[in-house]
């Protein structure tokens, strides 16, 4: 009898859960989904630019800004990167995809390659960065207007304002 009633409590206990309304997941919609994706690049080319300026800068605030970037950036896209294999989607768009956005703005490769080897690195550094900046505040723009899912127009409300103030800390430190 005593099995019996372990069955009775399962079979109970099966019914209750079963029985419970699944949490509603939150909307996506393609603009999530495209601003994720562009993002994770765009972070990733953030990423490289914060490392080539750290392995060449020598001011300490420099050292500091590009370890900051290179360490938030990187703990952001394994968050998008969560986003997209949650949704179900891929973690790159096709190479076209970005077109109807404006493109993607991104560093190009020789810009990148005359920072690796400028003799004026911190000031280039800070201009790349700026410019690099202020293509993630515009793709969080479209974002904060477009997308539907709750998380990812909240956090593009932060890379708006965290990346307003990293830009404002950037164009002060041109100035010294």
């Amino acid at each position: 009898m005593r099995g019996g009633h372990v069955l009775a409590v399962l079979v109970l206990l099966l019914s209750v859960a079963c029985g419970q309304a699944e949490e509603k997941a939150a909307p996506v919609n393609a603009d999530d989904v495209m601003f994720v994706q562009m993002m994770v690049q765009h972070h990733r080319q953030g990423i490289e630019i914060a490392r080539i300026g750290a392995s060449r800068t020598t001011d300490p605030e420099v050292k500091t800004l590009t370890a900051a970037i290179e360490t938030t950036q990187q703990d952001e896209v394994e968050m998008m990167l969560r986003w997209l294999h949650d949704w179900d989607q891929p973690l790159t768009a096709a190479s076209a995809a970005h077109d109807h956005h404006g493109g993607m703005p991104e560093t190009d490769r020789q810009r990148l390659q005359q920072l690796r080897t400028s003799r004026n690195v911190d000031y280039d550094l800070l201009t790349v960065l700026i410019r690099h900046q202020d293509g993630a505040v515009k793709m969080a723009a479209d974002e904060v207007t477009r997308g539907a899912n709750p998380a990812v127009q909240q956090w593009a409300a932060q890379v708006q304002t965290s990346r307003r103030a990293q830009i404002a800390m950037m164009t002060d430190l041109l100035k010294r």
